[in-house]
């Protein structure tokens, strides 16, 4: 299987790169190596890769900014895919494409399924389910979409390395505690999605970690996490505040858990509890500097 996965710079392309499954030739192209808006770059990507399937992980993920940068965050968010799913059509390749809990508005107090209505608050948001919708439009039985939440990675721009980097350098922080959600490990997500694509499941699905925090609940388990493991040394006390104390250029939804249990049963996977998810992705951030 040969397999083009989009925004191999990033840290879900780079997670996805290093757990490729065995037999699998796996092509990655960052955003400066494939501008996924740019048609005739990705028909030509495609026709001298010839992939099977691809795996979109890129995007303009900064919320805040797409409320200023609407354009940007169309062009790659919203156009990209519907380029995409027009190229993969032509070929006859499938189409992975990641989207986000942000097209919900939170209003609801359960876990969101697939099918429940989408009201997204953001630019960041309605651009991503402008891009989700264009793949499933054009592409109904060859394309796989999957909404996941909060996602980190122990490099790149996410809020485990955002609090490490605070915890280390701030007396005190304060963090939201009226926005609920669940982390999710970017390994466990990459390994979702290769169980997709050696599935060819078409349609719309969800994944997370399991369990339920809010932004200070993931702050505070980062911060005991990393004491114990030793990233840190110790860490400055916790505060949680309102989302009105900390108002943004965004607006976030205050309640978007997702429910996954159709991909678990789909998958026959369990998903881990974010805290273990987290314990893990730092403890194989302690291993890596020990090895290097």
């Amino acid at each position: 299987m040969r397999v083009l996965i989009t925004g191999a710079g990033g840290q879900l392309g780079r997670a996805l790169i290093a757990l490729a499954p065995d037999g699998t030739t796996v092509r990655g192209a960052s955003y400066q190596e494939l501008d996924i808006a740019d048609a005739p770059a990705v028909a030509a990507q495609l026709d001298e890769f010839c992939p099977d399937a691809i795996i979109n992980a890129a995007g303009f993920t900064r919320v805040d900014d797409a409320e200023k940068e609407s354009e940007s965050a169309g062009r790659a968010n919203a156009i990209g895919p519907a380029v995409l799913a027009a190229a993969c059509r032509d070929a006859g390749a499938w189409l992975l494409q990641v989207s986000t809990d942000y097209v919900f508005d939170g209003a609801q107090n359960r876990p969101y399924a697939p099918s429940a209505p989408t009201n997204p608050l953001s630019v960041y948001g309605r651009t991503k389910l402008q891009g989700e919708q264009a793949v499933m439009r054009e592409l109904p039985s060859q394309s796989t979409v999957v909404r996941t939440s909060w996602l980190y990675a122990t490099e790149g721009r996410n809020f485990l390395t955002t609090m490490l980097r605070l915890m280390g350098n701030r007396p005190r922080l304060t963090v939201v505690s009226d926005q609920i959600g669940a982390p999710t490990s970017v390994t466990g997500l990459a390994q979702v999605l290769w169980a997709f694509i050696r599935q060819r499941a078409p349609g719309l699905h969800h994944w997370c970690d399991s369990g339920v925090a809010s932004w200070y609940d993931f702050a505070v388990a980062i911060a005991e996490e990393a004491v114990s493991l030793g990233v840190l040394a110790s860490s400055p006390p916790i505060l949680p505040i309102a989302s009105s104390d900390y108002p943004t250029a965004a607006r976030r939804p205050q309640y978007s858990l997702l429910d996954k249990r159709d991909t678990e049963r789909l998958l026959d996977v369990a998903a881990l509890h974010w805290r273990r998810a987290l314990r893990e992705t730092l403890g194989a951030r302690v291993s890596a500097g020990a090895a290097s």
